[in-house]
């Protein structure tokens, strides 16, 4: 049964060819002879019969004009959308270029502001490229060497204050121990004026990120928030030179000593650029600053500055006065009394 309707259906297909290439053999041939045997009747028919062919003719070429459009369309907004895909890619590695110039910029422009603020150290500039694989947090290593004018055991620091010394100077980089290693030891002092005690700090191997000021006297005047400086013992550190705060303050195992909890000044955890200092020398006094003075008695400094500089001239012409006017006496005294002459040796007496 299936078969058969196959057939009928197949039979259907060839015949709906049949007429389709019959009526488009009449159109041909009509067009054709349109022009010897026109009527206006003709035309008419024929425009009636034909008219359903050149719609179905025109909705066809609009359709594949409108997919070869829509194609070339595509086409050119895949190479544009390419084009634009590179662009942005390039555009985001310039933007993560500036991004990390801005930031080194930022960074060594604060050195900077620190090697003009700290004119008795000689500093050079480097760059943290490397970190200990065996002592992750306690030693990094740096791009400056012996090349460059670096030593064993100079410090280094950055602008917030001491990272730790040269552990091992090679031609193009150094090694540094950095303060949080247990191996580490820095002569320091309470910045505080009232205190001025003096301890070591050191690494803690059981808290790798906060060192301990030791060697504290139990009575010891040390306080939480006391800022710590290096003390300039020991010749490694020079003095002065910020470490961290104190954070915390516990007593030691004696019992006669105690130690203090420090938070370093320095972000180890982004540490990226330091200063090796090569030479130093020892900072300029702070100008003198007057006394406060008592409400009422209040005196210009410049105006008696002036006035003790006046004394000071008129108290030198007054001595030179004074030399003046005893040369002149005794010249004086000189004319008055003359010195008698000798006689000439051998002379007779009148």
């Amino acid at each position: 049964m299936s078969e058969r309707v196959r057939r009928e259906n197949r039979s259907g297909r060839k015949i709906a060819a049949l007429v389709f290439v019959f009526i488009a053999v009449f159109c041909s041939v009509f067009f054709a002879a349109r022009g010897k045997f026109a009527t206006p009747a003709t035309d008419k028919t024929a425009m009636l019969i034909l008219s359903p062919f050149q719609n179905a003719f025109a909705w066809v070429g609009n359709q594949v004009t409108y997919v070869i459009n829509t194609v070339g369309e595509i086409r050119h907004l895949y190479a544009q959308n390419k084009a634009l895909k590179e662009e942005v890619e390039i555009l985001r590695a310039q933007n993560l270029t500036a991004s990390e110039f801005a930031s080194e910029n930022q960074r060594l422009r604060a050195l900077l502001g620190y090697k003009q603020v700290a004119t008795q150290f000689d500093l050079i500039a480097a760059s943290v490229i490397g970190r200990d694989s065996a002592t992750w947090s306690s030693v990094v290593v740096i791009n400056r060497g012996t090349a460059d004018g670096v030593a064993d055991n100079m410090a280094v620091i950055t602008e917030m204050g001491l990272v730790g010394h040269i552990l091992e100077a090679g031609v193009n980089t150094s090694k540094v121990r950095l303060i949080l290693d247990p191996r580490s030891s820095v002569g320091t002092l309470v910045q505080r004026p009232e205190s001025r005690v003096a301890g070591i700090v050191e690494g803690d191997i059981n808290n790798p990120n906060q060192p301990r000021m030791t060697n504290i006297p139990k009575n010891a005047d040390v306080k939480v928030d006391d800022m710590v400086v290096t003390s300039g013992f020991g010749g490694v550190y020079p003095k002065g030179i910020v470490v961290g705060k104190i954070t915390e303050i516990q007593n030691d195992t004696g019992g006669l000593l105690k130690f203090g909890i420090m938070e370093p000044s320095v972000n180890f955890e982004k540490l990226e650029d330091v200063a090796v200092i090569v030479a130093s020398r020892e900072a300029p006094p702070e100008p003198i600053q007057p006394p406060p003075q008592t409400p009422g008695t209040e005196t210009d400094p410049v105006k008696t500055a002036q006035e003790i500089q006046q004394s000071k001239l008129i108290r030198e012409q007054a001595r030179q006065q004074v030399q003046q006017t005893q040369q002149q006496q005794l010249q004086q005294a000189a004319a008055k009394n003359p010195q008698p002459q000798q006689p000439a040796p051998g002379g007779a007496a009148q």
